[in-house]
């Protein structure tokens, strides 16, 4: 079977680069930038969304949605922590 890629798929593609970028940066970089992990992945689940939007994979959704939530969580909880002065 073969399905031809558009641009919704394309999308899905950028989306999962972001997600597995922002995996492989929590694991590469010693203390993670919380507004880069969560961004990236924040982006990467709303990428996702929209091809799965048009490409209807429930589960997946769902799983973005959470992913989704958990990433405006870590943000959230970035803003709220007081900032150390740079030295």
């Amino acid at each position: 079977m073969t399905t031809p890629i558009d641009i919704y798929s394309l999308i899905g593609f950028v989306g999962t680069a972001c997600i597995i970028g922002a995996y492989a940066y929590l694991t590469y970089v010693e203390q993670p930038n919380p507004y880069i992990l969560h961004g990236t992945n924040l982006a990467g689940a709303a990428l996702l969304t929209v091809s799965l939007l048009v490409h209807t994979n429930w589960p997946s959704l769902v799983l973005e949605g959470f992913w989704a939530a958990i990433a405006v969580f870590g943000l959230a909880k970035a803003l709220r922590k007081p900032r150390k002065a740079a030295s």
